[in-house]
């Protein structure tokens, strides 16, 4: 063993400190010649002997804030006053805030340039993002069907952190959000009445399912790819590497050393960029509903402006005072209240809507989905032109930007809860689980929105257009307990938001200080505040309009650096299973010769013949005792 490694806790060997395993690396290290089983399997050229990086480097719960950064420093993180790092919290904080005051001081100018840059997007590079997304499914199936599969996110000993329900549970709270409950019921019931897809025709049935069936396409296993491909890459870099919690390190299997320098500060700022604008979407669209909901049941006559930003700063001011509190106790708490809230809602639309309905409904829908996903990833609306492109830029193009745009944040958030599982295990777990829940919600808020407008009242389409966000309300307070689950649902999407924003404060946070799991408290308010200004600016410069263009920018550069963090996993991944693939042969050899050597030891003695040829006696004649100067022939020796 030479002196650049040392035992590792599965038998073999890992560089020290300062000698790291990289993924260019060759053959080991060591300047020893290589021995017993291993010598019969050398390392191949490009392949290292391990893809773990020493113990000594990793980040342990029991580290204090001192010892973290010393090693966020050997990482080659740069780690400046205050403990943050400079070259990617000062360029991220400037041009935030640049893009808010602009949008502030001059709100008609820059609903003008959010309009124009959501336009040239959808119209140029709509195919784009299509294209994109079909990719991210096709790379996350192939990884979880392959081989690639059985690499565990950790050492090969590791087992999971938290159990298969609890995991389930946490998949569920990431995959809701303020927008299952804004577009729960007006979604499908706008592309079944008003506002159809371009290019549909059939009868009103038709229309439906097909409406459902787009809806599952927004919400299921496509925005999901998105996150598993991000969750994975991150996971594989800091449970099987033991690399900070940081979007550069998912790149370093393209980069190398490079991620250490402005690459890696850059990759960093942009996902800086789009969790900060991910999270000010939300919020936007979150405050449009609770003020939607607090006119329908009589709490505000109107909603105006000054109302929409005072529920913004009620809202950052709850979510700052949990970012204070400490992640562990305010979003435990506030989780479990949020899934108990949603879980309270679905249950009793369910039971108290036309729940026979809504049974068919969800299987009826299934089969629509199943009939038509592949069109609908492709769709891009090449033979509709004018109509196509307000349709996608309302809808399926927005939502492909906003599901990028918020992927930093889901994503390092599954990554986190991951360490221990398989890769097919965290595709299976992160790409299932929540399409699940999604068709689930959408078949009962969506199908008891359409269920009341072709069967009902016929009331959520007022002058040709669905409100969204007030069709939540409309639907709910006609069902026994109305009121009761209207204020639920008021509060469920407030306390979704407080949620995000806490989760989304830290990540950012978290990415702005080098990795550092525990990053000032402070800092973390910084962003939290931030969050809210950015809503609020983008509400003032054109409402819905420009938090759309403020998702599709944000997530276009960023789309780049998810395809390049794809091929890096993928890169990554095959290493791996040639360094897991020799390890196994190694072990497999030596289990065999260990058992070989034990059965040959225990038969010498029963086969003559073999005696006669291992003769492992000690030869004790006198003839063997020389003096000093005695020396035997050659042909003695």
């Amino acid at each position: 063993m030479s002196s650049t490694e040392r035992p590792r806790e599965d038998g073999g060997t890992q560089p020290e400190a300062g000698h790291e395993a990289p993924f260019d690396a060759g053959a080991p290290s060591s300047a020893e010649p290589v021995t017993g089983a291993a010598a019969a399997f050398p390392a191949e050229p490009g392949i290292p002997s391990t893809v773990h990086l020493p113990l000594s480097v990793h980040i342990a719960e029991d580290d204090s804030d001192a010892r973290i950064t010393e090693k966020l420093r050997r990482h080659g993180v740069r780690i400046g006053k205050g403990m943050i790092s400079p070259g990617v919290f000062w360029p991220a904080l400037i041009v935030i805030l640049l893009v808010s005051l602009f949008a502030i001081l001059a709100p008609s100018a820059a609903d003008a340039v959010f309009t124009a840059v959501q336009g040239w997007i959808v119209a140029h590079l709509g195919w784009y993002y299509m294209i994109v997304v079909a990719v991210f499914i096709g790379v996350a199936a192939f990884i979880a069907f392959s081989r690639l599969g059985r690499i565990r996110l950790g050492r090969d000993d590791d087992t999971p952190e938290f159990g298969v329900l609890s995991w389930f549970s946490m998949l569920f709270a990431a995959g809701m959000g303020i927008g299952l409950v804004f577009y729960g019921v007006g979604e499908p019931l706008t592309y079944a009445t008003v506002q159809p897809k371009p290019g549909w025709e059939g009868s009103e049935g038709e229309l439906a399912g097909l409406a459902m069936a787009q809806t599952f396409v927004h919400w299921g296993l496509h925005p999901w790819a998105i996150y598993a491909i991000i969750g994975l890459s991150i996971a594989y870099a800091i449970h099987r590497r033991g690399r900070p919690v940081s979007i550069r390190w998912a790149l370093e299997p393209l980069f190398g050393e490079r991620v250490k320098g402005w690459t890696g500060d850059v990759i960093d700022v942009l996902a800086i960029f789009g969790t900060v604008f991910g999270v000010a979407t939300s919020l936007g669209l979150g405050v449009q509903q609770i003020s939607a909901g607090m006119a329908e049941i009589g709490v505000v006559d109107t909603v105006s402006n000054t109302m929409l930003v005072v529920l913004i700063l009620v809202i950052t001011l709850i979510a700052m005072i949990s970012v204070i509190s400490g992640i562990g106790a305010g979003m435990k708490w506030l989780s479990n209240i949020n899934l108990s809230m949603a879980g309270v809602l679905l249950i009793s639309v369910l039971l108290l809507g036309p729940t026979l309905f809504l049974f068919q409904n969800l299987t009826e829908s299934i089969g629509f989905y199943l009939a038509n996903v592949m069109q609908m990833t492709f769709d891009v609306g090449a033979y509709q032109r004018g109509e196509a492109t307000s349709w996608f830029s309302d809808w399926t193009i927005f939502y492909w930007g906003w599901w990028i745009s918020w992927s930093p944040f889901v994503g390092i958030f599954i990554a986190r809860i991951s360490r221990g599982r398989t890769v097919r295990e965290f595709i299976a777990g992160v790409m299932l689980v929540p399409t699940i829940v999604g068709m689930i919600w959408f078949s009962v808020m969506g199908g008891a929105g359409l269920f009341r407008q072709l069967f009902g009242q016929g009331d959520l389409v007022e002058g040709g257009e669905v409100h969204v966000e007030s069709a939540l309300f409309k639907v709910l307070g006609d069902l026994p307990l109305g009121t009761i689950l209207s204020v639920i649902g008021i509060l469920l999407v407030a306390i979704f938001f407080i949620t995000s924003s806490d989760s989304g404060s830290l990540v950012v946070d978290m990415l702005a200080s080098g990795g550092h799991p525990n990053p000032p408290t402070w800092s973390r308010v910084l962003w939290s505040v931030l969050e809210g200004v950015v809503a609020i600016a983008l509400l003032l410069a054109g409402g819905l309009k420009s938090l759309q263009a403020a998702a599709l920018a944000t997530a276009l550069p960023f789309s780049v650096v998810l395809l390049l963090m794809a091929w890096a996993t993928l890169r990554a991944l095959r290493i791996d299973d040639r360094v897991l693939e020799r390890a196994e042969r190694i072990a497999r050899l030596e289990r065999v010769t260990e058992h070989v050597s034990h059965e040959l030891a225990g038969s010498i003695t029963d086969i003559p013949e073999l005696e006669t040829w291992v003769d492992d006696r000690i030869d004790y004649r006198l003839t063997r005792t020389r003096g000093a100067f005695g020396r035997r022939s050659p042909e003695k020796r």
